[in-house]
Protein backbone atom coordinates (compact mmCIF):
# COMPACT_ATOMS: atom_id res chain seq x y z
CA UNK A 1 0.00 0.00 0.00
CA UNK A 2 1.68 3.48 -1.51
CA UNK A 3 1.31 6.51 1.22
CA UNK A 4 -1.55 7.82 -0.72
CA UNK A 5 -3.54 4.93 -0.80
CA UNK A 6 -3.05 4.60 3.00
CA UNK A 7 -3.60 8.16 3.46
CA UNK A 8 -6.71 7.70 1.65
CA UNK A 9 -7.91 4.57 3.84
CA UNK A 10 -7.52 6.17 7.10
CA UNK A 11 -10.19 7.36 9.48
CA UNK A 12 -8.45 10.90 9.25
CA UNK A 13 -9.55 10.91 5.41
CA UNK A 14 -12.93 12.25 5.75
CA UNK A 15 -15.48 12.92 3.29
CA UNK A 16 -17.33 16.51 2.79
CA UNK A 17 -20.68 14.77 5.36
CA UNK A 18 -18.05 13.09 7.82
CA UNK A 19 -16.22 13.81 10.87
CA UNK A 20 -12.93 11.48 12.30
CA UNK A 21 -15.36 10.35 14.48
CA UNK A 22 -17.74 9.24 12.03
CA UNK A 23 -14.97 7.41 10.25
CA UNK A 24 -13.50 6.07 13.42
CA UNK A 25 -17.46 4.13 14.30
CA UNK A 26 -17.80 3.14 10.36
CA UNK A 27 -14.83 3.13 8.32
CA UNK A 28 -12.49 0.07 8.11
CA UNK A 29 -9.18 -0.28 6.05
CA UNK A 30 -7.77 -3.62 3.68
CA UNK A 31 -4.90 -3.91 5.71
CA UNK A 32 -2.79 -2.16 8.47
CA UNK A 33 -0.24 0.76 7.45
CA UNK A 34 1.52 3.09 9.37
CA UNK A 35 -0.71 5.72 9.95
CA UNK A 36 0.61 8.13 11.95
CA UNK A 37 3.38 8.69 9.19
CA UNK A 38 0.08 8.67 6.51
CA UNK A 39 -1.83 11.31 8.14
CA UNK A 40 1.65 13.59 8.30
CA UNK A 41 1.80 13.30 4.99
CA UNK A 42 -2.08 13.59 4.20
CA UNK A 43 -1.56 17.05 6.27
CA UNK A 44 -4.00 15.81 9.18
CA UNK A 45 -1.06 16.28 11.44
CA UNK A 46 1.54 17.93 12.21
CA UNK A 47 3.75 14.83 13.91
CA UNK A 48 3.08 11.20 15.76
CA UNK A 49 2.02 13.10 18.86
CA UNK A 50 -0.47 15.31 16.71
CA UNK A 51 -1.57 12.17 15.19
CA UNK A 52 -2.71 10.66 18.51
CA UNK A 53 -3.83 13.58 19.76
CA UNK A 54 -6.57 13.95 17.05
CA UNK A 55 -6.68 10.20 17.37
CA UNK A 56 -7.86 10.12 20.85
CA UNK A 57 -10.25 13.07 20.43
CA UNK A 58 -12.28 11.41 17.70
CA UNK A 59 -12.51 7.99 19.40
CA UNK A 60 -13.59 9.36 22.21
CA UNK A 61 -16.31 11.70 20.27
CA UNK A 62 -17.07 8.18 18.56
CA UNK A 63 -18.38 6.81 21.92
CA UNK A 64 -19.86 9.59 22.95
CA UNK A 65 -22.22 9.22 19.97
CA UNK A 66 -22.37 5.73 20.40
CA UNK A 67 -23.71 6.18 24.24
CA UNK A 68 -25.95 8.66 23.06
CA UNK A 69 -27.50 6.25 20.61
CA UNK A 70 -28.03 3.85 22.69
CA UNK A 71 -29.48 5.57 25.56
CA UNK A 72 -31.92 6.72 23.16
CA UNK A 73 -32.99 3.16 21.81
CA UNK A 74 -36.45 2.22 22.95
CA UNK A 75 -35.09 -0.41 25.13
CA UNK A 76 -33.43 1.64 27.25
CA UNK A 77 -36.27 3.97 27.05
CA UNK A 78 -38.65 0.95 28.34
CA UNK A 79 -36.34 0.41 30.99
CA UNK A 80 -35.87 3.89 32.51
CA UNK A 81 -39.75 4.28 32.15
CA UNK A 82 -40.37 0.68 34.36
CA UNK A 83 -38.17 1.76 37.13
CA UNK A 84 -39.29 4.83 36.96
CA UNK A 85 -43.35 3.75 37.21
CA UNK A 86 -41.65 1.44 40.26
CA UNK A 87 -40.30 4.25 42.23
CA UNK A 88 -43.17 6.33 41.65
CA UNK A 89 -45.61 3.45 43.00
CA UNK A 90 -42.66 2.23 46.26
CA UNK A 91 -42.52 6.42 46.76
CA UNK A 92 -46.39 6.87 46.58
CA UNK A 93 -47.45 3.42 49.14
CA UNK A 94 -44.70 4.85 51.37
CA UNK A 95 -45.91 8.61 51.78
CA UNK A 96 -50.03 7.37 51.40
CA UNK A 97 -48.89 5.51 54.90
CA UNK A 98 -47.57 8.74 56.28
CA UNK A 99 -50.07 10.44 55.07
CA UNK A 100 -52.99 8.21 56.73
CA UNK A 101 -51.08 8.40 60.23
CA UNK A 102 -51.22 11.68 60.46
CA UNK A 103 -54.86 12.74 58.54
CA UNK A 104 -55.95 10.18 61.16
CA UNK A 105 -55.17 13.17 63.87
CA UNK A 106 -57.04 15.53 61.95
CA UNK A 107 -60.27 14.18 59.92
CA UNK A 108 -62.05 10.86 61.88
CA UNK A 109 -63.16 9.79 58.30
CA UNK A 110 -59.54 9.90 56.69
CA UNK A 111 -59.33 6.64 54.43
CA UNK A 112 -56.19 4.84 53.82
CA UNK A 113 -53.58 4.58 51.22
CA UNK A 114 -53.32 6.08 48.21
CA UNK A 115 -57.20 6.21 47.46
CA UNK A 116 -57.57 7.77 50.94
CA UNK A 117 -54.77 10.52 49.52
CA UNK A 118 -57.04 11.13 46.66
CA UNK A 119 -60.35 11.58 48.99
CA UNK A 120 -57.93 14.00 51.17
CA UNK A 121 -57.09 15.83 48.00
CA UNK A 122 -60.22 17.45 46.91
CA UNK A 123 -60.79 18.61 50.73
CA UNK A 124 -60.89 22.28 51.56
CA UNK A 125 -58.60 22.69 54.43
CA UNK A 126 -59.27 24.89 57.15
CA UNK A 127 -56.06 25.50 59.07
CA UNK A 128 -52.15 24.98 58.51
CA UNK A 129 -52.10 21.64 59.67
CA UNK A 130 -54.99 20.53 57.10
CA UNK A 131 -53.23 22.75 54.60
CA UNK A 132 -50.35 20.73 55.31
CA UNK A 133 -51.67 17.07 55.25
CA UNK A 134 -54.04 17.47 51.85
CA UNK A 135 -50.96 19.78 49.86
CA UNK A 136 -49.10 15.95 50.94
CA UNK A 137 -51.99 14.02 49.85
CA UNK A 138 -52.15 15.42 46.42
CA UNK A 139 -48.29 14.87 46.06
CA UNK A 140 -49.31 11.16 46.62
CA UNK A 141 -52.21 11.43 44.03
CA UNK A 142 -50.04 13.20 41.43
CA UNK A 143 -47.09 10.30 41.85
CA UNK A 144 -49.54 7.26 41.57
CA UNK A 145 -51.28 9.29 38.51
CA UNK A 146 -47.49 9.51 36.96
CA UNK A 147 -47.24 5.71 37.34
CA UNK A 148 -50.54 5.30 35.78
CA UNK A 149 -49.21 7.18 33.15
CA UNK A 150 -45.87 5.83 32.87
CA UNK A 151 -47.51 2.01 32.77
CA UNK A 152 -49.60 3.56 29.95
CA UNK A 153 -46.63 4.32 28.17
CA UNK A 154 -45.00 1.21 28.79
CA UNK A 155 -48.22 -0.72 27.05
CA UNK A 156 -47.61 1.50 24.08
CA UNK A 157 -43.48 0.92 23.68
CA UNK A 158 -43.01 -2.65 24.83
CA UNK A 159 -44.30 -3.82 21.63
CA UNK A 160 -42.81 -1.72 19.22
CA UNK A 161 -39.15 -2.46 21.22
CA UNK A 162 -39.98 -6.31 21.74
CA UNK A 163 -42.94 -7.47 19.78
CA UNK A 164 -42.56 -11.44 20.79
CA UNK A 165 -41.08 -10.94 24.56
CA UNK A 166 -44.28 -8.39 25.14
CA UNK A 167 -46.40 -10.56 23.12
CA UNK A 168 -45.45 -13.60 25.17
CA UNK A 169 -45.16 -12.15 28.75
CA UNK A 170 -47.12 -8.95 28.43
CA UNK A 171 -45.69 -5.10 28.13
CA UNK A 172 -44.83 -4.72 32.30
CA UNK A 173 -43.20 -8.05 32.56
CA UNK A 174 -41.36 -7.61 28.98
CA UNK A 175 -39.81 -3.94 30.36
CA UNK A 176 -39.28 -6.02 34.18
CA UNK A 177 -36.59 -8.32 32.15
CA UNK A 178 -35.64 -5.79 30.04
CA UNK A 179 -34.95 -3.83 32.86
CA UNK A 180 -33.16 -6.27 35.08
CA UNK A 181 -30.77 -7.51 32.44
CA UNK A 182 -29.61 -3.88 31.27
CA UNK A 183 -31.13 -3.79 27.97
CA UNK A 184 -32.71 -6.06 25.14
CA UNK A 185 -29.07 -7.47 24.10
CA UNK A 186 -27.69 -8.40 27.34
CA UNK A 187 -31.57 -9.96 27.60
CA UNK A 188 -30.79 -11.53 24.34
CA UNK A 189 -27.65 -12.96 25.35
CA UNK A 190 -28.73 -14.38 28.16
CA UNK A 191 -29.22 -18.50 28.51
CA UNK A 192 -32.88 -18.84 29.60
CA UNK A 193 -31.78 -20.85 32.84
CA UNK A 194 -30.40 -17.07 33.90
CA UNK A 195 -33.63 -15.31 32.35
CA UNK A 196 -35.28 -17.75 34.56
CA UNK A 197 -34.13 -16.59 37.87
CA UNK A 198 -33.45 -12.70 36.90
CA UNK A 199 -35.06 -11.18 39.85
CA UNK A 200 -34.17 -13.90 42.25
CA UNK A 201 -30.96 -12.66 42.86
CA UNK A 202 -30.65 -12.45 46.80
CA UNK A 203 -31.98 -16.03 46.53
CA UNK A 204 -29.97 -17.13 44.41
CA UNK A 205 -26.42 -15.95 46.19
CA UNK A 206 -28.22 -17.47 49.40
CA UNK A 207 -28.16 -20.97 47.88
CA UNK A 208 -24.78 -20.41 46.70
CA UNK A 209 -23.58 -19.98 50.05
CA UNK A 210 -25.14 -22.68 51.23
CA UNK A 211 -28.51 -20.85 52.86
CA UNK A 212 -31.11 -21.90 50.92
CA UNK A 213 -32.19 -23.83 48.21
CA UNK A 214 -32.01 -23.36 44.23
CA UNK A 215 -34.76 -20.94 43.15
CA UNK A 216 -36.87 -22.07 40.49
CA UNK A 217 -38.20 -18.16 39.23
CA UNK A 218 -37.72 -15.04 39.70
CA UNK A 219 -39.80 -11.99 38.65
CA UNK A 220 -41.40 -14.31 35.68
CA UNK A 221 -43.66 -15.68 38.82
CA UNK A 222 -45.66 -12.90 38.14
CA UNK A 223 -46.95 -14.46 34.95
CA UNK A 224 -49.74 -16.28 34.81
CA UNK A 225 -48.02 -19.57 33.51
CA UNK A 226 -46.42 -19.33 36.52
CA UNK A 227 -48.34 -18.38 39.56
CA UNK A 228 -51.20 -20.01 37.92
CA UNK A 229 -49.86 -23.36 37.67
CA UNK A 230 -50.02 -25.99 40.78
CA UNK A 231 -46.51 -25.90 42.56
CA UNK A 232 -45.94 -28.94 42.05
CA UNK A 233 -45.49 -27.88 38.53
CA UNK A 234 -44.09 -24.50 38.58
CA UNK A 235 -40.31 -25.49 37.88
CA UNK A 236 -41.99 -27.16 34.49
CA UNK A 237 -43.90 -23.94 34.07
CA UNK A 238 -41.00 -21.68 34.77
CA UNK A 239 -38.53 -23.80 32.60
CA UNK A 240 -41.38 -23.83 29.61
CA UNK A 241 -41.92 -19.74 29.80
CA UNK A 242 -37.99 -18.58 30.21
CA UNK A 243 -37.10 -21.01 27.53
CA UNK A 244 -39.89 -19.23 25.22
CA UNK A 245 -39.16 -16.11 26.30
CA UNK A 246 -35.13 -16.36 25.97
CA UNK A 247 -36.46 -17.60 22.02
CA UNK A 248 -38.55 -13.92 22.03
CA UNK A 249 -35.83 -12.03 23.13
CA UNK A 250 -33.55 -13.03 20.28
CA UNK A 251 -35.55 -12.78 17.76
CA UNK A 252 -36.46 -9.05 18.98
CA UNK A 253 -32.95 -8.43 19.59
CA UNK A 254 -31.20 -9.94 16.38
CA UNK A 255 -34.41 -9.18 13.82
CA UNK A 256 -37.41 -7.55 15.38
CA UNK A 257 -40.00 -9.38 13.13
CA UNK A 258 -43.41 -10.79 15.08
CA UNK A 259 -43.68 -14.90 15.71
CA UNK A 260 -47.23 -15.42 16.33
CA UNK A 261 -46.71 -18.90 16.28
CA UNK A 262 -44.45 -18.55 19.47
CA UNK A 263 -47.53 -17.69 21.31
CA UNK A 264 -49.26 -20.86 20.16
CA UNK A 265 -46.03 -23.12 20.97
CA UNK A 266 -45.95 -21.45 24.34
CA UNK A 267 -49.83 -21.99 25.20
CA UNK A 268 -49.50 -25.86 23.78
CA UNK A 269 -46.33 -26.67 26.02
CA UNK A 270 -48.41 -24.77 28.99
CA UNK A 271 -51.56 -27.22 28.54
CA UNK A 272 -49.31 -30.65 28.62
CA UNK A 273 -47.65 -29.12 31.59
CA UNK A 274 -51.21 -28.35 33.80
CA UNK A 275 -52.50 -31.66 32.26
CA UNK A 276 -50.38 -33.26 34.43
CA UNK A 277 -52.73 -32.21 37.78
CA UNK A 278 -54.23 -35.50 39.17
CA UNK A 279 -57.54 -34.16 38.12
CA UNK A 280 -56.66 -33.73 34.64
CA UNK A 281 -54.22 -36.86 34.29
CA UNK A 282 -54.47 -38.81 36.74
CA UNK A 283 -50.63 -38.09 38.01
CA UNK A 284 -48.51 -36.14 39.80
CA UNK A 285 -45.80 -32.75 38.46
CA UNK A 286 -42.23 -33.23 38.99
CA UNK A 287 -42.08 -31.41 41.52
CA UNK A 288 -39.95 -28.54 42.89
Amino acid sequence: MTSNDAAAAGWFAVGDEETPADRVRDGSANAPADWPAAAVDAGFATDEDDYYAKLREATVAATRAAVDERERADDRQLLHAVRAMDDAERVANELAERVSEWAGTLFPDAGTGVDGCRALAERDPDGPAEERVVSLATRVADLAAEADELAGFIESRAPVAAPNLAALAGPVLAARLISLAGGLEPLAKKPSGTLQVLGAEDALFAHLRGHGSSPKHGIIYTHEYVRGTRPEDRGSASRALAGKLTIAARIDHYSGDYRPELEAELDERMRTIRARAPDAAGGGGDGE
